[in-house]
């Protein structure tokens, strides 16, 4: 395993030059998190960006009744802590293993700008990153007050289509599930119960197949804003 940051679901590896990788590697070594291990906490200081090489990571608040928000659940290839980029000098949530073995690379803020200030692909796809991200926690936020479950895990299936290569023109489409039944329970404000329930409804309706590893959509109808699934 490399001892540099493996970009494999975020796009961003390809656009890291040999030499970078070479002078970045001899620097870098892994951390590794048993399940429930804090990363960061809320109010420590935002002195680095990470990267999960393996395992699951999530990134949570708590609202003032003290109840846990689940912001995202990271896993291989994904990075966080990015808001540091953006001035952040505290942290405002919690990042916490989820995996009985997860691997974390850190990179420090300030290597991170040396990176992004001498590739600007690198760095615009760092700042594309965040803008998906922040408009996503936004588009959470505005289904967990305003629509019911089933409607939010219709829009949590559509994300994740919309986000396979070739997807808009396919007729079906397979979706790689890294997300156990609670990880999207826990994303969409629910219960794992109900979320299993509502997936084996799509599947009785004909509409998608699915496996632990995997969510096939037979009928992208039911994906489309407005349409009525029972």
């Amino acid at each position: 395993m490399s001892t540099i940051w493996y970009f494999e679901n975020v796009n961003l590896y390809s656009v890291l030059c040999p030499h970078k990788i070479k002078r970045f590697s001899k620097q870098h070594s892994f951390k590794k998190f048993s399940k429930g291990d804090f990363v960061y906490f809320k109010e420590e200081y935002s002195r680095h960006i990470y990267l999960v090489s393996e395992g699951k990571v999530k990134i949570t608040t708590y609202t003032e009744d003290g109840e846990e928000m689940i912001k995202a659940i990271l896993t291989k290839g994904e990075i966080f802590g990015e808001m540091a980029l953006l001035g952040e000098k505290k942290r405002k949530d919690f990042a916490q293993s989820v995996s009985a073995n997860t691997c974390i690379c850190p990179m420090e803020v300030e290597q991170m700008y040396d990176l992004m200030r001498e590739n600007q692909q690198f760095g615009l796809a760092i700042h594309k990153i965040i803008g998906l991200r922040i408009r996503k926690l936004e588009r959470r936020l505005e289904l967990l007050f305003f629509k019911d479950v089933k409607t939010r895990l219709l829009d949590f299936i559509k994300e994740l289509a919309d986000e396979q290569p070739g997807s808009q023109k396919a007729e079906q489409i397979e979706i790689p599930l890294v997300y156990t039944h609670k990880d999207i329970a826990d994303l969409i404000g629910s219960r794992r119960a109900t979320v299993t329930t509502m997936l084996n409804e799509l599947k009785e309706g004909g509409f998608i197949d699915y496996t632990r590893k995997s969510i096939h959509i037979l009928d992208k109808s039911f994906l489309t804003e407005g349409a009525q699934v029972s």
